[in-house]
């Protein structure tokens, strides 16, 4: 069983992996939180699959939290790190000093001394960037100003551990802890080279490394690249990738600094590299998987030993830690005029220990600051609040936001209406913005609503005649003229706000006839389904447009081109609806997709085919016909 350690620990992960993760995403909680839960399944507390190796696990699985950081700092040129300066330096130093001073207080009015009191609340201030980056991201929420604003919070602590490091030996309490052995759930330090050194030496070491990494990365390391990119071999320019992460981690090891924070430096470094899309496709994989197992080594790591000796005082502890980190990072919020639903993103997403925290306790208990009496609990409590934030954020997103996530909007109250026109446009964006200005050019009058109070005040600003309100209440439809009206056009981005929308206006207004968008196939579909007529797939016009042009640039002759197009155009929109019909047979609709996909083919190839009569189709592009006939008259 020795020899087949390793399989046999490889092969549990795995299968708990593909096990809980699909079953996690069908059910709503996101991947974080399936691995999660299938680390406490696995672990000592759960099936006892897997037991104290699990620490080992981890110290490994931490790559994956080191690639990931890399991989943000490729994303990060550092002309827009700069332009982040005043969130990252701002909202991120304000949230770790007000966040410690609190935490150190309450660890200072229940006995501590000052310096263990400082390091807690120094260590419990930082929040997991590898939980909340991933659950943002898998939620589609990381480009919103909550998702950028807890980056900035996110990257600031990422940055901060540096000095933390540096502080923490000076906080060393005389008659050290550390002489006994480094409680459960804590790794070792290992040797570093700052080992031994007096306070200014090691601080300088520290810095030169860092500067040596950025000097590396901008002089070395390119060069380095742009050789091996030149024996066009893919798996030796993966196998430079993984040594350039693994050795700046090494490297950040030594020196008794972060490797996460080493390797998100050589990112931004190389992040106006021309490599920079090579790096990221060849690290991307391991990553994923490696985060995967994090993630599992952190559900299987929680001491519920500890947890059930001490219940209420885990429970309270973990409590007071979500309460105060939400209380801090919802008044910074407002400090920094964020809107309700941001802000309530941003404080719900960072309210937990990071997993730096297991590493800067371990720095603590041995450099003599904590003893394990205290380390062990707030490890423990760390661990339990890392798995409630994909909770907090479901919750959030599933109760909070959709009774209280509208209300600022919800505050102003809907324009009155003024004008009764043949055309209704409900929502003004991307989409409707076109249809819109179309009609104006054409001397069609519209009456246009919008429910977004930044795009109408913008709107009006341009000269556009754009009236506020949610155009899901059919009152506000009726006092914009529904009655009288001709056409509907459901132009929102929210497809299930497109649907309540068309199931009122049935409702109420079933004399008009309704336009509606659709964000793809599947929103067509729905659309179909309750029975509208005109349903438009806002990508397809374009990507239509775009093969056009690209046979035409392969030599294509345009009218081929565009009747090819036209050809296209009418099957898929017959195939819509034809498999509108079938779409929940699952079976059935891959066979009879799979046949239109077939005849449609067929179709093309030919039409294609020499001979064919060119004159019943509508594929004529009078203006390229010229310019090729121009063209071949001059050669």
């Amino acid at each position: 069983m020795y020899g087949e350690g390793f399989f046999f620990q490889a092969f549990i992960y795995l299968a708990a992996a593909v096990i809980s993760v699909p079953i996690a995403k069908r059910l709503g909680l996101g991947s974080v939180l399936g691995y999660l839960i299938a680390g406490v399944a696995i672990g000592p507390f759960g099936l006892q699959l897997v037991g104290e190796e699990g620490e080992d696990v981890m110290h490994f699985a931490e790559f994956g939290v080191v690639m990931m950081l890399f991989l943000i700092g490729l994303e990060l040129q550092p002309s827009r790190l700069w332009r982040l300066r005043g969130p990252i330096i701002g909202m991120g130093g304000l949230q770790l000093g007000l966040t410690a001073a609190l935490i150190m207080a309450a660890g200072g009015a229940l006995g501590l001394p000052w310096q263990s009191a400082l390091a807690v609340g120094l260590v419990l201030a930082l929040s997991s960037t590898a939980i909340v980056l991933q659950t943002l991201s898998e939620k589609g929420l990381l480009k919103t100003d909550g998702g950028q604003s807890s980056f900035a919070v996110l990257l600031f602590q990422d940055i901060a551990v540096i000095p933390l490091l540096a502080l923490l030996p000076l906080l060393a309490v005389h008659g050290a802890f550390g002489s006994a052995a480094a409680p459960a759930g804590m790794g070792e330090h290992g040797s570093t080279w700052i080992e031994g050194l007096p306070g200014w030496a090691q601080t300088l070491l520290v810095l030169g490394s860092v500067v040596g990494l950025i000097l590396g990365g901008r002089f070395l390391i390119r060069p380095l690249f742009r050789a091996i990119a030149q024996t066009r071999l893919r798996e030796l320019f993966t196998a430079a990738a993984l040594l350039l992460v693994i050795g700046i981690a090494l490297l950040m090891t030594r020196v008794g600094l972060s490797p996460a924070l080493g390797t998100f430096l050589a990112g931004v470094v190389l992040a106006d590299s021309e490599y920079r899309h090579e790096l990221e496709a060849d690290i991307d994989p391991f990553k994923g998987l490696l985060l995967g197992l994090f993630f599992i080594a952190v559900g299987a790591s929680i001491d519920f030993r500890l947890v059930s000796s001490e219940p209420v005082l885990i429970g309270g502890l973990v409590c007071a830690l979500i309460i105060i980190k939400f209380g801090v990072l919802f008044v910074l919020g407002k400090f920094f005029k964020m809107g309700f639903d941001q802000n309530l993103l941003l404080a719900l997403s960072l309210a937990q220990g990071g997993e730096f925290a297991f590493v800067l306790f371990t720095f603590a208990y041995t450099d003599g600051i904590l003893p394990k009496e205290i380390t062990g609990p707030l490890i423990a409590v760390v661990a339990i609040s890392m798995p409630l934030t994909p909770l907090l954020m479901l919750l959030n997103e599933k109760l909070i936001q959709p009774r209280f996530g509208t209300r600022q909007n919800l505050e102003r109250e809907p324009d009155a209406i003024d004008e009764e026109n043949p055309v209704i446009i409900a929502g003004f964006g991307r989409f409707g913005n076109i249809v819109g200005r179309l009609l104006r050019a054409n001397g069609v009058r519209a009456t246009v609503l919008d429910f977004d109070s930044d795009n109408v005040e913008m709107l009006r600003k341009l000269g556009m005649k754009v009236f506020y309100g949610d155009a899901t209440r059919h009152e506000l439809l009726r006092a914009a003229g529904a009655e009288k009206a001709k056409l509907l056009i459901l132009a929102l981005d929210d497809p299930e706000k497109n649907l309540e929308m068309l199931q009122i206006a049935r409702k109420h207004f079933p004399h008009l006839t309704i336009l509606a968008r659709a964000n793809g196939r599947s929103d067509a579909y729905e659309l179909i389904e309750a029975g509208v007529n005109f349903v438009y797939r806002e990508t397809f016009d374009a990507s239509l447009r775009l093969g056009i042009e690209v046979l035409r640039l392969l030599g294509f002759p345009s009218y081929q081109a565009y009747r090819a197009s036209k050809t296209f155009r009418h099957h898929d929109e017959h195939a819509l609806r034809e498999l509108a019909t079938m779409r929940h047979d699952r079976k059935a609709y891959i066979s009879h997709a799979r046949e239109r996909i077939r005849d449609l083919e067929e179709i093309l190839q030919e039409e294609m085919q020499p001979g064919t009569d060119l004159k019943r189709d509508l594929g004529w592009d009078t203006t390229s016909l010229r310019e090729e006939f121009a063209s071949r008259h001059r050669k």
